[in-house]
């Protein structure tokens, strides 16, 4: 191998739903990388040969989750790979996919606010590994048991959050029938010691008996009825006004009939 040439370094593990990214800089010139996944237990496999990239998808070669992983990088020329010595090469550290991808964000497909029961529908998120008949297959077939979601809810335009737990694809929880609330889910691996926690949903708000109060809030309410107020009280102060004028001028229309 030639010693002189640079090796890999700032090497990174970037996962989310089991898709894996390895990562690393610099950017190479006049020499390439290939990247070699040494599994604990399973045997060495080559990806990205003789790149230009500093960036590498291993997610096919990452498929028993649970196993511990190292990737190799090496450093060399184009010729480099054909003889017998070692290239240059850095070492990443270890990565478990089962332990540290991370969970992405769930899909909210369904909600309802009837009464004082708040629904919740979701769907778990995809992972690039498929079943034998070409399915994908979710997060939820890989942790099973493991993963379980977390709704966190409160009353819109309130700063007060509430929590719930399930292990299905939906959540019934009680609310005040007379507010609306917004919400988001959170995928969970409560035996993780580190990255427990998934990737936020988006915010979902239900506009279940939304009136001007809720929308707009006391002050606006406030503010329309003073205004209300001041024109009602301005009509009457008007209509006295006229009044006056009208009896003025009927008055003087009458003089000089009383003066013959």
């Amino acid at each position: 191998g030639n010693p002189d040439l640079p090796t890999a370094v700032n090497i990174t593990w970037s996962s989310i739903n089991f898709k894996t990214i390895l990562q690393w800089q610099p950017k190479p010139s006049g020499y390439f990388y290939t990247v070699e996944i040494n599994g604990m237990t399973s045997d060495t496999k080559r990806k990205c040969i003789l790149t230009a990239e500093t960036e590498c998808d291993v997610t096919d070669v990452l498929r028993n989750v649970k196993e511990t992983y190292t990737a190799h990088i090496l450093s060399v020329t184009s010729s480099g790979m054909d003889n017998f010595e070692e290239p240059p090469f850095a070492v990443s550290e270890q990565f478990t996919p089962y332990n540290q991808t991370v969970l992405g964000k769930p899909e909210i497909k369904n909600y309802t606010q009837k009464g004082s029961k708040l629904n919740v529908v979701f769907q778990d998120p995809l992972t690039p590994y498929t079943f034998p008949n070409g399915s994908f297959q979710s997060i939820r077939d890989i942790f099973q048991h493991d993963l379980e979601y977390k709704l966190y809810y409160w009353k819109d335009q309130s700063s007060g959050k509430k929590d719930t737990r399930t292990k299905s694809h939906a959540f019934e929880v009680n609310v005040d029938s007379t507010k609306n609330y917004c919400f988001y889910i959170q995928g969970i691996i409560p035996s993780r010691r580190e990255d427990r926690n998934g990737q936020e949903s988006v915010v979902v708000c239900t506009s279940v008996g939304r009136n001007i109060l809720d929308e707009y809030g006391a002050e606006v309410f406030i503010i329309i009825a003073v205004i209300a107020i001041a024109i009602f009280t301005l009509a009457i102060v008007l209509s006295v006004i006229l009044c006056k004028r009208k009896k003025a001028k009927a008055a003087r229309e009458k003089e000089p009939l009383n003066g013959v």
